[in-house]
């Protein structure tokens, strides 16, 4: 039994962020056309993540052209190249199978606000307030400063000054 499982071990991939239902995700798959090997995209809500260790999956759903198409990937599969989270999901099930009874807009999963995405293309994790880049294992933390969104605060706070002075002068 130990045999199987430090083999299983070996092929476990740790490279990938942690994907949870109803995240939006793009998986981007190694595609091979006779001799040449491409990176093919594919961008839609996991509905479902089923097993564990070597035998887990998740499922991806998409509509293309009016028609909903949805396809299960094994999570430590090395057909798969890199999976970049786009936005997080703000769900209440387990699977999300309903989904595939919705159209349009019902069919939308609301996005869960204030929460970290993490990119493994890039190796990098964003949040609204503070940027950690994350560099052969380690954590370096720097501030994130909108220069527009200040700028634009100091004006209100100026204009404000301005009509309270404005209006103590009435």
């Amino acid at each position: 039994m130990n045999l199987i499982k430090s083999i299983e071990q070996e092929q476990l991939r740790n490279d990938l962020p942690t994907i949870d239902i109803g995240d939006y995700v793009r998986v981007y798959l190694k595609v091979k056309e006779g001799t040449r090997e491409r990176l093919q995209a594919f961008e839609g809500t996991v509905i479902a993540r089923k097993g564990e260790g070597l035998n887990e999956t998740f499922t991806v759903r998409r509509v293309s052209y009016g028609v909903g198409v949805e396809r299960i990937l094994p999570l430590h599969s090395p057909k798969i190249d890199h999976i970049e989270i786009v936005r997080k999901g703000k769900i209440r099930r387990a699977k999300l199978y309903y989904l595939r009874d919705r159209v349009g807009k019902a069919a939308r999963v609301k996005e869960k606000l204030g929460v970290k995405i993490a990119k493994t293309g890039k190796k990098e994790v964003k949040d609204a307030a503070v940027e950690e880049v994350v560099v052969n294992g380690e954590v370096n933390t720097a501030p994130i400063i909108n220069t527009e969104a200040v700028g634009e605060a100091a004006e209100n706070a100026e204009i404000v000054a301005e009509t309270e002075a404005v209006e103590e002068k009435e």
